[in-house]
C-alpha cells in the first residue's frame, strides 16, 4: 500500500467529502472559528480503518496511543494518536465519530485527520477545540493509494499537517510509566469481541509486548512489520446508541471516555485488574489497582481497547 500510495501522492490529490472515503458526506464549507491552527506542541490523531478491506494499514506502528473503538455493524475503528514520531504516511483514513470528539479533549487544540463525516455531526466538529482536517480543508496533505478500492485507499501526508513530531509531552493522556507492580495473573492471550469483529492480544517474551491479532488474522503494517505494544488496555466504559446513524440507517453507538469504570492493564505478560479515572473531558485517564496504587505503564507504544461494559 505505502509504495503505490506515494507513487500517486506524486500525481493526484484527494477528492472533498463527497467522495468514495468519506461515507458518503456531502461538500461542507467549515463554520469560521477564532483559531483553526493548531498551537505547537499538539498531537496528530487520525481517524484508522479496520475492516478487512483495510489491512494492512500503513503507519500504525509509529503511533504512540492506538485507540479501538466500536462503530456501525459491531465492527471497530482505529483512533491513533501521534506525537513523538510521524511516519511517512497513515492509512486508511475514515470518517470522524461524535465520541472522538471527546476523547480527543484530552490534549491541547489537536489535529484530527479524518475523511469527513456525517452532515449533521459536521456542525460539532467545527465547534469542537481542534484542528479538523479532512480531504477537502487539506487536499495536499491527502492521496489516494492504487492498491485496493474507495473508501479503503484513502491516506495521508502527515508532515503536510505538522511540520514536527511535538513530543512526548503533548502526550496529556494521564498515562504513567514506571515498573509493574508485584503479583497480576500470567495471560498469554487476551480476547476482546464486539458483535462483528475480535481482537486477541498475544504476549511474545521476545518482542516484550503483545502481537495482536483481528478476526483470526495477525496484524500487520505495510512500513514496520507486526505492533508489539508492550501494554494493552482494556477498559470497560459504557457505550449507548447516539443520535447518528450511517448511510445504511445503523445507529452509531457512542463511547463514554469519561467517568470511571473497570479495566485490565496487560504488560509483562500478566494482567493487572483495576479501575480507570476521567471526571471530565479535559482530564486524563489514571489508572489505580485495587489497593489505590497506580498501575503504570511499560516505556513504548499502548493499544487502549475500549469494551462495553455489562
Amino acid at each position: 500500500m505505502l509504495a503505490g500510495a506515494l507513487t500517486a501522492a506524486l500525481t493526484t490529490g484527494c477528492s472533498g467529502h463527497g467522495g468514495g472515503g468519506t461515507d458518503r458526506a456531502p461538500r461542507h464549507a467549515p463554520t469560521p472559528a477564532p483559531n483553526r491552527s493548531a498551537p505547537a506542541g499538539s498531537p496528530l490523531a487520525v481517524k484508522i480503518d479496520n475492516v478487512r478491506a483495510a489491512r494492512p494499514q500503513t503507519g500504525l506502528g509509529a503511533a504512540d496511543v492506538v485507540y479501538v473503538e466500536q462503530v456501525e455493524g459491531g465492527l471497530s475503528r482505529l483512533p491513533a494518536v501521534y506525537a513523538t514520531r510521524l511516519p511517512k504516511a497513515v492509512g486508511p483514513v475514515r470518517s470522524v465519530r461524535e465520541s472522538d470528539l471527546e476523547l480527543l479533549r484530552q490534549f491541547t487544540m489537536p489535529t484530527l485527520a479524518h475523511s469527513g463525516a456525517q452532515p449533521a455531526l459536521l456542525p460539532l466538529v467545527d465547534r469542537a477545540p481542534l484542528c479538523a482536517r479532512s480531504p477537502e480543508e487539506a487536499p495536499d496533505a491527502c492521496f489516494r493509494g492504487t492498491d485496493r478500492a474507495a473508501p479503503h485507499n484513502l491516506c495521508l501526508r502527515p508532515a503536510a499537517l505538522l511540520s514536527a513530531a511535538p513530543g512526548e509531552p503533548a502526550l496529556t493522556t494521564g498515562f504513567r510509566r514506571g515498573p509493574a507492580l508485584s503479583g497480576g495473573t500470567p495471560v498469554s492471550a487476551r480476547t476482546v469481541r464486539y458483535p462483528a469483529a475480535r481482537l486477541t492480544f498475544t504476549w511474545s517474551a521476545e518482542r516484550g509486548g503483545r502481537l495482536a491479532a483481528m478476526d483470526g488474522t495477525p496484524v500487520r503494517t505495510t512500513d514496520s512489520g507486526r505492533p508489539a505494544p508492550p501494554t494493552v488496555v482494556v477498559r470497560h466504559l459504557k457505550v449507548r446508541t447516539s443520535r447518528y446513524h450511517d448511510v445504511l440507517g445503523s445507529p452509531t453507538p457512542y463511547t463514554e471516555t469519561t467517568g470511571s469504570g473497570r479495566a485490565e492493564v496487560l504488560r509483562d505478560g500478566r494482567s493487572f485488574d483495576g479501575f480507570w479515572s476521567r471526571p471530565t473531558a479535559t482530564d486524563g485517564t489514571a489508572f489505580t489497582a485495587a489497593d489505590g496504587g497506580s498501575l503504570d505503564f511499560a516505556a513504548g507504544q499502548v493499544w487502549v481497547v475500549f469494551v462495553p461494559a455489562p
